[in-house]
C-alpha cells in the first residue's frame, strides 16, 4: 500500500503548511508603516494616568523641596517604563495573543506600583514596605518588557542583540532602586536617583548606532502626542481636586478659570503646531535617522514636557490649596509653578531643536521670563502667581500664532 508524500514525506506540502500554522500561532505579528495607536494601548496607558495623579499628591503632601525631588524621580521612573512600551508598540500588534496576554500583567504591576507612590519614600506602619513593593513592582514592569520584547523580535536577531545590550541599563538601574528600597532613609532618595540616572544614560549609550526599529512613524507621534494629552488630563484632575478641597468662592473660580487657561496654552504650544510640523519630519526619515529622532526627540526630550506638566500641575493645585492666602505664595509654590511651566517650554524648544534645527526663541523668552519673575512669584499671593504663569504662556500662544500666521497655516494645511 503507498501513501501520498504529501501526507508523510519530509518537505510535504500539507507538513510545510502545518509548519506555517504553528509559526504564525507562535510569532508576534510585526508593525509597518501603516500601524496606528489601538484602543488596548489607550486603556494601558490609563494606569500611567493614575500614576501621575499620584505623582502629583505624593509632592503636595510632602510639600518640599526633597518632597519635589522624589516626586520627579518617580515620575522618572513610571516615563522609562511607559517609553519602554511605547517602542515595543511600535514594533508589534500589542492587541493580540501573548502581547496583550502580557501587557495585561504590565497593567496589573504597573498599578501595584502607583498604589504604593505615597508610601515611596516613607513607609507607613503596618502591611508591606512601600518603597520595597513599589520597587519590586517596577521591576516586574521592566523585566516583562525584556521578555516581551525579545519574543516581538523573535525573528529579527539584531534586534535581540539590541533588546540583551539595553538590558544591561535596566538591569544595573533596578539593582539600585531595589537595593535603595532595603536600605531606606535618606539614602534611598540618592541611590534611587542614581539608579534612575544610570539607566537613562547607559541606555542612551547602548542605543547610539544601534539595531532599533521604528516601524510606524504614525504611530509613533500618535502615541507620545495622547502621553502629553494624558499628562494635561492629570493637570485638570489636579486643579479639580484642589478646588473641590475648598467651598466655592470667586477666588476658587478665578483659580480654576487661569489654571484651565493655563492648561489649554500648553496643550496650543504642542499641539497647534510642532505636533504636526514634527511629524511631518519624523515620517520622512528612514533607518537610522529615524530612530535617532526617536530616540533623542521623543524618548529623551519628551521628559521634560511630561515632568514640566506635573510640576506645574502641583503649583496649581498648591495655589487652590492656600487661594484665600494674601500672604506670599513661597519659594516651593512658585518653583512648581513657574519653574514647572520653564521646564516645559524649554522641553518643547529643544524637542523643536531636534527635529526641525532651529530653535522656538519666543518659547525660550518665555522660559527665560518666568525664571525671572521666580523671585517676584514667591512673593505674590498665590492667585497672583497663577494670574502672572497664565498670562506668561496666554501672551507666548498669542505670539506664535500672530507673528507667523503664513507658517503656521501651512504646517496645518499638511
Amino acid at each position: 500500500m503507498t501513501h501520498e508524500p504529501s501526507a508523510i514525506g519530509p518537505r510535504g506540502p500539507k507538513l510545510v503548511r502545518m509548519q506555517l500554522q504553528r509559526r504564525s500561532i507562535r510569532a508576534a505579528r510585526v508593525s509597518d508603516e501603516s500601524h496606528r495607536v489601538t484602543t488596548f494601548e489607550l486603556f494601558f496607558d490609563l494606569v500611567f494616568v493614575f500614576a501621575f495623579t499620584q505623582v502629583t499628591g505624593f509632592m503636595a503632601h510632602e510639600h518640599s523641596f526633597p518632597g519635589v525631588l522624589q516626586g520627579l524621580i518617580i515620575l522618572g521612573l513610571l516615563w522609562w517604563s511607559w517609553v519602554s512600551y511605547s517602542w515595543l508598540g511600535n514594533q508589534t500588534h500589542v492587541d493580540e495573543g501573548i502581547m496583550r496576554l502580557g501587557l495585561s500583567a504590565v497593567m496589573v504591576a504597573m498599578f501595584i506600583a502607583a498604589l504604593a507612590i505615597p508610601e515611596a519614600f516613607t513607609d507607613l506602619e503596618g502591611g508591606l514596605s512601600g518603597p520595597l513593593v513599589l520597587a519590586l513592582a517596577y521591576f516586574i514592569v521592566r523585566l516583562l518588557h525584556l521578555v516581551l520584547y525579545l519574543y516581538a523580535a523573535m525573528d529579527d536577531k539584531p534586534l535581540q542583540r539590541q533588546v540583551v545590550k539595553t538590558s544591561v541599563a535596566m538591569f544595573s538601574g533596578a539593582t539600585l532602586i531595589i537595593a535603595g528600597a532595603v536600605i531606606g532613609g535618606s539614602a534611598q532618595t540618592w541611590f534611587w536617583l542614581a539608579g534612575l540616572a544610570l539607566d537613562i544614560v547607559l541606555t542612551y549609550l547602548t542605543s547610539a548606532g544601534g539595531n532599533w526599529r521604528v516601524h510606524s512613524a504614525a504611530h509613533w507621534t500618535e502615541r507620545h502626542g495622547l502621553v502629553i494629552i494624558l499628562a494635561l488630563g492629570e493637570s485638570i484632575v489636579a486643579i479639580g481636586v484642589g478646588a473641590s478641597q475648598e467651598p466655592v468662592s470667586i477666588p476658587i473660580l478665578l483659580g480654576a478659570v487661569l489654571g484651565i487657561g493655563l492648561s489649554v496654552s500648553l496643550w496650543w504650544l504642542y499641539f497647534d503646531v510642532t505636533a504636526i510640523a514634527t511629524e511631518h519630519r519624523f515620517a520622512s526619515l528612514q533607518g537610522n535617522d529615524r530612530t535617532a529622532a526617536a530616540v533623542e526627540g521623543y524618548t529623551y526630550l519628551h521628559l521634560p514636557l511630561v515632568a514640566g506638566i506635573v510640576l506645574s500641575a502641583f503649583g496649581v493645585e498648591d495655589v487652590l490649596a492656600y487661594i484665600d492666602e494674601s500672604e506670599g505664595f513661597g519659594a516651593l509654590g512658585a518653583f512648581a509653578l513657574f519653574g514647572g511651566t520653564a521646564l516645559y517650554l524649554l522641553g518643547s524648544a529643544a524637542f523643536w531643536r531636534r527635529m526641525s534645527g532651529s530653535w522656538k526663541k519666543w518659547r525660550l523668552g518665555g522660559a527665560a521670563t518666568l525664571l525671572l519673575l521666580l523671585p517676584v512669584g514667591a512673593q505674590l499671593a498665590p492667585l497672583g502667581a497663577l494670574a502672572v504663569t497664565a498670562v506668561v504662556t496666554g501672551l507666548l500662544v498669542g505670539a506664535e500664532s500672530l507673528l507667523y500666521p503664513e507658517a503656521r497655516s501651512r504646517i496645518r494645511a499638511g
